[in-house]
């Protein structure tokens, strides 16, 4: 356009100063150092964000960042993440019922109200089941906690939402993390981890039963935390068409990403993996 009228004549229409021009022009063609540090400091969040599948908001990023030996202000982070249209996880939509505790079968007592705090791996495990929506209907996630590094130690998946599948769950968190005995498996009063053949597979272990409050899900906090991460930041940013793909991407979530390399503000923003590493 600038070819075919005068600036002046431009300006004048759009009710923009000449000098103003000017000077937008040079700042665009020839940014100043800040405008550089600026686009750097873009770049390497764009990796952070990436490398967070896409989930990371700039507290995460400005923990990132701070790793690498990069220490920049979170309002910074925050704006440029802005500008260059990078958004974190997003809120879900729905909650389907899991827990019956409508049953006769004996409840255990709220240990884990007067525990003391976990000190190290396999003191504390907590439990529970959810939901996630495929196109071949729902499927069932049942997963076994650390309370000490929030770490996934034990998980089972299943069209049945059925004592087989915490049980799978628990023989998965055995097998790998071998527990000494006393270690306290808490969980909600569902009918599943009140059923007998969970109880007996406790006792087999000496494990020590603890069940919440009844209708009350505070009394699992940190397991209802974990399953807020992985709505948002899996569930609800995907459609699955089959139970196979859920269960890959519930593999690849837990396994690849959140164990190994998702930073938690609760672990002064370590992995559960390095949690673990650095303090034992």
């Amino acid at each position: 356009m600038k070819t075919e009228h005068a600036i002046l004549g431009l300006c004048q229409l759009l009710e923009v100063s000449p000098s103003g021009f000017y000077d937008w022009q040079q700042r665009r063609d020839h940014p100043g150092p800040r405008a550089r540090a600026n686009q750097k400091l873009t770049g390497q969040i764009a990796t952070i964000f990436a490398s967070s599948r896409q989930t990371y908001g700039s507290p995460r990023v400005q923990q990132a960042l701070c790793q690498q030996g990069c220490r920049h202000g979170r309002n910074r982070i925050a704006r440029l993440m802005r500008t260059a249209g990078l958004c974190g996880r997003q809120k879900g939509r729905y909650r389907v019922q899991t827990t019956d505790s409508n049953h006769d079968h004996p409840i255990a007592p709220n240990h884990l109200a007067h525990a003391p705090q976990a000190t190290a791996p396999n003191q504390i495990w907590v439990m529970d089941i959810t939901y996630i929506q495929t196109g071949e209907g729902w499927l069932y996630l049942a997963a076994v906690l650390d309370r000490y590094s929030r770490k996934i130690v034990g998980w089972a998946m299943s069209q049945r939402i059925d004592t087989a599948l915490v049980l799978q769950a628990l023989a998965m968190a055995l097998l790998h993390r071998q527990p000494p005995a006393k270690l306290l498996c808490h969980s909600d009063r569902g009918v599943q981890y009140a059923a007998a053949d969970y109880r007996h597979a406790l006792a087999r272990s000496g494990l020590i039963a603890s069940m919440s409050r009844k209708g009350n899900c505070y009394d699992n906090a940190t397991m209802e935390s974990f399953w807020s991460t992985l709505k948002w930041e899996l569930v609800y940013r995907r459609q699955f068409s089959t139970h196979h793909q859920a269960r890959t991407a519930s593999f690849d979530y837990i396994e690849c990403f959140y164990n190994p390399k998702r930073l938690h503000s609760a672990l002064n923003f370590l992995s559960p993996v390095d949690f673990e590493a650095k303090n034992n």
